[in-house]
């Protein structure tokens, strides 16, 4: 008996697609960033308020001439390239953007106590103070350590925009220089002045904007009443007023001479002939 054939049930496959929420779109984002670009607006404008008018005719000078190939390093510069002169009115402003400077490096925040920075009549004055151990420089020798290495590398950052010209000084404790060669506190006063003027070179600071070195042993004391005192070993950077006339009376350090050279790589290395501070103004058979 021949079996019946039956055609085989076809198979059907069901795809059911799962429905998602409506797509939200990137409106809200367009929105978002208008909000944050008005609430930055809103922040450089509250600044701007609260800003020195220095501050201000740089921000507007960038604006105006917003090519311009004038340096921008730090805030002492104009837009327009123009360096701002450090006069009494605006000496406090340099003042506090070398201690904010100083307060943000780490490794120089320890040391605030031994950078003294005070306004005198020939200018800005800022004191590099040894301690017992040497900071600035290795004991005894016009080698500067790390310490002051990095710190004069800061400063030349803030001093090189500038169009004052820089006189700076070294001075030493009463302690005998324990040396066989002649070489005295004069020498050393003089070499520690000549090796900061040569790292601010190096790092920017034109020949042309150095004034004077001056060496002056252990004559002109921090501390008067202790001699030997470390805090007498020290180097001065003082940011000279442009204006001569702005020199005050009764000062117990001398006017900058206007008509001496500017310091060069070489040092002298004689003590003085008379009482008087022992200049290092170097040059061409000195």
């Amino acid at each position: 008996m021949a079996m019946s054939t039956k055609p085989a049930r076809p198979i059907f496959i069901i795809k059911r697609k799962t429905s998602h929420g409506a797509h939200h779109g990137g409106a809200w984002k367009v929105a978002y960033a208008d909000f944050v670009t008005a609430m930055m607006s809103l922040f450089i404008v509250l600044w701007l308020l609260n800003t020195s008018p220095q501050i201000k005719k740089a921000v507007a000078g960038y604006f105006n001439d917003p090519r311009s190939n004038g340096k921008q390093t730090g805030t002492l510069t104009l837009g327009s390239g123009e360096s701002v002169t450090i006069d009494k009115q605006n000496v406090e402003q340099l003042k506090e953007e070398i201690e904010r400077a100083i307060l943000k490096q780490a490794d120089l925040t320890k040391l605030s106590k031994q950078i003294e920075i005070t306004v005198t009549g020939e200018g800005l004055k800022i004191d590099l103070i040894e301690d017992k151990g040497g900071t600035f420089f290795e004991s005894g020798s016009p080698k500067l350590s790390e310490n002051g290495v990095s710190l004069l590398n800061l400063l030349s950052i803030q001093l090189r925009v500038l169009p004052n010209r820089l006189l700076i000084e070294g001075h030493t404790d009463a302690q005998p220089y324990s040396s066989d060669t002649g070489y005295t506190n004069w020498e050393l006063s003089s070499d520690r002045a000549n090796s900061a003027r040569r790292l601010l070179q190096e790092d920017g600071i034109g020949s042309d904007h150095i004034s004077q070195i001056r060496g002056y042993a252990d004559q002109m004391l921090r501390v008067p009443s202790n001699p030997l005192d470390p805090s007498n070993r020290r180097i001065s950077l003082i940011v000279q007023w442009i204006d001569s006339s702005h020199s005050q009376a009764g000062i117990d350090l001398p006017p900058a001479d206007a008509t001496s050279s500017p310091a060069i790589q070489g040092e002298t290395k004689r003590p003085p002939s008379s009482g008087g501070p022992h200049r290092a103004d170097n040059g061409p058979g000195s």
